[in-house]
């Protein structure tokens, strides 16, 4: 693996700007490596997440993982859900594993892995730290009235663009020797 690509930018500093909020989690923290059981080396388990501080307009959310260091032009999915109900302000860990963990009307939307589940962490061996870049987005809307059968999580993620009142990320890092 060719590590000297560049390092891709911070790809939600290429968007709109929009006011942001707090995302946290009892199982990693913003900046740190990501916990081997939120890998696909380890249990594949999504983390926690909870959220605060989102603006009150909030109809709904649209909850997502991404790494943008795969070595591709367009990044790596590792996990969308969409239609997040304004009243849920966290997940459970695992809660990635199955729509029936998820609060109605929320859905998975496939990830890169053609999925419809969280994907943990695996970028190649001997590449470098790769960044994941979990992201909570506020909607100015109840439902982005997509089949999450049917989308992508790019399509998705463009979709919500134009509905984004604000946005709270958490990014960690993970890497294989």
């Amino acid at each position: 693996m060719d590590i000297t690509r560049p390092i891709a930018p911070e790809p939600y500093n290429l968007l709109p700007p929009c006011p942001s909020f707090t995302l946290t989690s009892t199982d990693m923290h913003d900046g740190e490596a990501l916990p081997l059981i939120h890998t696909a080396d380890g249990a594949n388990l999504s983390p926690q997440l909870s959220w605060e501080g989102f603006p009150e307009e909030t109809q709904s959310f649209l909850v997502s993982c991404f790494d943008p260091d795969a070595p591709t032009p367009a990044g790596y999915w590792h996990w969308t859900i969409l239609d997040v109900p304004r009243t849920t302000t966290s997940l459970d860990q695992g809660a990635g594993s199955s729509d029936i963990l998820l609060p109605d009307p929320a859905a998975h939307v496939n990830n890169d892995a053609s999925e419809a589940r969280y994907a943990g962490s695996a970028p190649p061996a001997g590449d470098r730290p790769h960044r994941y870049i979990f992201a909570v987005h506020a909607l100015d809307v109840p439902t982005l009235g997509l089949d999450a059968s049917a989308v992508t999580a790019t399509t998705t993620a463009f979709t919500a663009l134009f509905h984004t009142i604000a946005r709270a990320r958490l990014t960690t890092t993970y890497q294989r020797p």
